[in-house]
This record gives C-alpha cells, structure tokens and sequence, in this order.
C-alpha cells in the first residue's frame, strides 16, 4: 500500500504500507526525490475505510538508520519434505523436490533459483524420504563441477542420520525437528554473519524475490516474518490461517481449520488490499509455508522455548505469537502448493495456456536445472497445439494438445496426447536397441503407433504400445493398479515409472 504523506519539509512523499496517524490523505501515489527521502519514512497504516486511509505520524525514521535488506545475511533451509503420500506414486521412488515438473526441471529447482536469483547463496536442503535422485540432481546441477557455481556460497544437503543423545536415533519428527537437529550449524564460525534464516519449502511452484520479504522483515522489526497469500473457500481448510492487525502483525494463527473454526478466521477485506469483488472470493490469509526468522529467535525458540514441538506450522508459529513479534508477507503473484496429484497435474496443465499465471521463461528471473546437452527436438509431420516440448524429443505424425512432453520423449505414428504431462526419459533408445525389443516382443521406451491418451501423467522411461487407450472413460476416480503399471488418483491416470503397457490395453 503505499501512502503519500507530507515531509518535515513540507513537501509531499510516499512511504509504503506503514503506521501513521494524525489526518487523512487520498491514495494517490507520488515519486519521492532523493531529498524527500532523506527526511523520513513511516511505518504502517490503519485503515479507516475502503476509500480512505487514517494516517498516524507514530515513527519518521532517516533513511540513514534503515537497514537494508542484504542477501549475505540470510541463510535458507529447503525443506525435503515428508513420505509424500499425497503425490504417490510419483513419490515412489524419490524425494517430492525431485518430482519432475514443466518437461525439463525439478520441483526443486523452484527454490533454489529462487534463492540465486535473490542472492542468497547460503542454501541448505534436509532430506529423508527417497533422497538418491534429489541428492543426485543437487550435486550436479548446484555444486562445482559444470553446475551452477557461487562465489563464497555454499549448497549442501544435511540428510536425516542418527546422532548420540536420548533423541539422537530417531528421524526427522517433522518441519521443526528437522531444523532443530541441524539447529548446530548455525554456531559455526563460518557462518556467524547470519542474521536470518528463511524457511522454504520443496515443493511450491512460484517466483519470489526473497529480498522483499527480507526487507519487510527488517523494517517492521519483526522476530518471525510469515509470507501469505489471499485464499478462497474452496481451499482454506487446507492451509495454516491467520488475522493480522492494522500494523500488519499475526494475532491468530490456525492450522488447516474446519467448520467453524474455518469461518471464524475470515478477515476484514480491507486487510487484504483487494477490490471488493476480489476479496469476496479471497476471505482468508493463507501462509505458504515461508517463514523468514531471526536466527537467535529461531533458535531460542527451537532449544529452549518449545523443545518437544516438531511442526511451525501447526506448532512453533501458533505458539510464538503470544511471545514475538510475528508479522505477515502479504504475497499476491502466482502462488502453488503442489502437494497433491491433482494440484501438480492442474499446475503443470495451466504451464501450457496462451497467457500462463507462471511460466519458466524469466531472462531476469530464470528457473535453473540441470544442464542436458541434448539435441533439438525432431518433428516429422506433427501437430502441436499449446503445448510444451523439451528438448531431445522425437515426434512422428503426431498430434499433442495442451499437453507437457518430457525430455527425451518418443511419440510414434497416429499417437494423439492431450492433456497429458509426460515426463519423458532418462536415456536414449538406439535404433538397434529399439528393433531388438520389439523383435523380442519387448516395448521400446516412448507411446507406440496409434495410441491416444488423454488426462494422465506417464512417470519416466515407461513403456506404452502400440493401440492403447488410456481415457478413463468410465470416470473412476480412485484406483490401484500396481500390477498393471498404473494408478487413478483423482480422476487421473498416473502410468507408473519404468512400466510397460501392452498391445492395445484400454485403461
């Protein structure tokens, strides 16, 4: 929200989102010059109606004294993420960040670049569940070596081990645990400029700048900065709620409510910031997950204040608002919790729009990931219509509608993909290769002749023959197949990694 406010010298300024009082202003929004900033800025506002805004002079602050948002004070924490039930069976063989997404990247990915992009070079990711190929992936895409390189950074997994002590031989007990058995690291001489530590997530689809958020951490003097976002009714129950006050400060906190619980944590639409309409659809403050804390804080609050609470969410943020200063980060661009089948197949659906809410493509702002030194891909008498096609594909008399194809992916004659993500290959095929399978009455990696798929996801280097049908005409809903190489999780067929689906199936 930004407010224009009259100067100490008598001129008019503007001074975003911030306390102050005394008389009432319209909205309008004036450039400050470089004198006028110098002179003072204000700290929150108190909102009188929809079409005023009640303006308190509670603290004028010299832009000398205003500390700056500075990346090499923050270190990250990505975390790796629990069993990932939710995501099965994507999340069978590997860690939820390590899920693919977008044709050619890792959930992963998200975060990190993330926090390159922001200047954070101090990243760390726990991992526990299925962490081989995420390991792999991190070592060659983030570290030394043909990677990504940092200068005085460092990247590095701390995975889930077994230590000495009453508690040392357990796992990870959840989001806080995680931090608090890896708490040490932050004692360590190397690391004592960090006066921040953000908390992310592995599995969010988005594009921040952390330094904003930083940044509105320093200036409301908050111990704990929660970023959120507007959030319908639809999903509400899903997610940790939250009230704030004028200032911007959490006074409630509720973690995935129902009932009425869930209603009681609808806030004012003035708080929000939206149009009338917008906030009608928008009731709740929803975290994402992102916590930005002070690091003595975090660790006070870790060791000594709550030492047997293992999740922020449901634990340490609800708890902490009694005693710190906790604030909200109100977030308003693209936002995705992929937590769920449905969520990841919808998120990766809507990358293929004319006009997507996220796209990968950034040239400020780029989405990292592992580099594959891969040829173009080849079309032969092919139609695609807003759809995503990775590199090393081959595609032959095909047709792909609004569908996500992997890398390395094969689509033979007559196939027709729609609304499809598939996530292609880790390897090539040769023609030699491919001959033999099929003369051994093998599938060769890729979708063979004639067949049509529509709503599915097909996991990597499975194997699709020729004339199958995978439709889900009959609209089962909940289905497990292991045996037959696939699962229906919400309506949509997931065909298992590494499966082979024979001649003319119907699914």
């Amino acid at each position: 929200m930004v407010v224009p406010v009259l100067s100490a010298i008598g001129s008019v300024s503007f001074f975003r989102s911030s306390e102050v009082f005394g008389f009432v202003m319209p909205s309008t929004s004036v450039k400050m010059t470089r004198r006028q900033r110098h002179f003072g800025a204000v700290k929150s506002i108190l909102v009188d109606s929809p079409n005023r805004r009640l303006v308190k002079l509670e603290e004028a602050v010299s832009s000398s004294n205003r500390i700056t948002a500075d990346p090499t004070s923050v270190a990250s924490l990505i975390l790796g993420g629990g069993a990932g039930t939710r995501l099965f069976p994507l999340t069978q063989t590997r860690a939820k960040p390590a899920v693919p997404i977008g044709g050619a990247y890792r959930l992963i990915d998200v975060p990190m670049s993330n926090c390159i992009n922001s200047g954070i070079h101090n990243i760390y990711i726990l991992t526990q569940f299925n962490s081989q190929s995420l390991n792999r992936h991190i070592a060659r895409t983030y570290n030394t070596g043909g990677g990504i390189h940092f200068n005085h950074g460092t990247v590095e997994v701390l995975a889930a081990t077994q230590t000495p002590g009453e508690f040392g031989n357990r796992w990870f007990q959840g989001t806080a645990d995680a931090v608090r058995q890896f708490s040490w690291i932050f004692e360590d001489a190397n690391l004592s400029h960090i006066d921040n530590i953000l908390i992310l997530s592995g599995d969010h689809l988005y594009r921040m700048d952390y330094m904003d958020l930083l940044q509105k951490h320093l200036d409301s003097g908050a111990d704990i900065s929660v970023s959120c976002i507007p959030m319908d009714d639809e999903r509400a129950s899903d997610f940790g709620l939250m009230k704030i006050d004028e200032s911007g400060r959490v006074c409630e906190f509720q973690e995935k409510p129902k009932g009425e619980a869930l209603k009681a944590m609808q806030v004012d639409r003035d708080m929000l910031g939206l149009s009338p309409e917008e906030a009608s659809k928008f009731p709740y403050i929803a975290s994402m997950g992102i916590y930005m804390f002070k690091r003595d804080v975090l660790l006070k609050l870790l060791r000594l204040s709550y030492p047997n609470a293992n999740d922020f969410g449901s634990e340490i943020i609800p708890m902490a608002i009694k005693d710190c200063n906790v604030h909200a980060y109100m977030f308003k661009d693209y936002w995705e919790d992929i937590g769920t089948i449905k969520s990841f197949f919808d998120a990766n659906m809507a990358l293929t729009a004319q006009s997507p809410k996220f796209q990968f493509y950034d040239p400020s702002k780029p989405i990292y990931t592992s580099p594959q030194y891969l040829p173009p891909t080849k079309y032969e008498s092919s139609k695609v219509l807003d759809s995503i096609i990775s590199h090393g594909c081959f595609l032959r008399q095909c047709r792909v509608e609004n569908s996500v194809v992997g890398v390395r992916s094969r689509l033979d004659d007559g196939v027709e993909l729609k609304r499809t993500l598939m996530m292609g290959a880790d390897f090539y095929q040769t023609d030699a290769e491919i001959a033999s399978a099929v003369a051994q009455g093998r599938i060769p990696i890729g979708v063979g002749r004639n067949s049509r798929i529509m709503n599915c996801i097909i996991d990597k280097n499975a194997m699709i023959g020729q004339n199958v049908v995978i439709a889900n005409t009959d609209n089962v809903e909940e289905a497990e197949r292991p045996s037959d190489g696939f699962y229906i999780r919400s309506g949509i067929t997931v065909i298992l990694k590494n499966a082979s689906i024979p001649d003319g199936t119907l699914i």
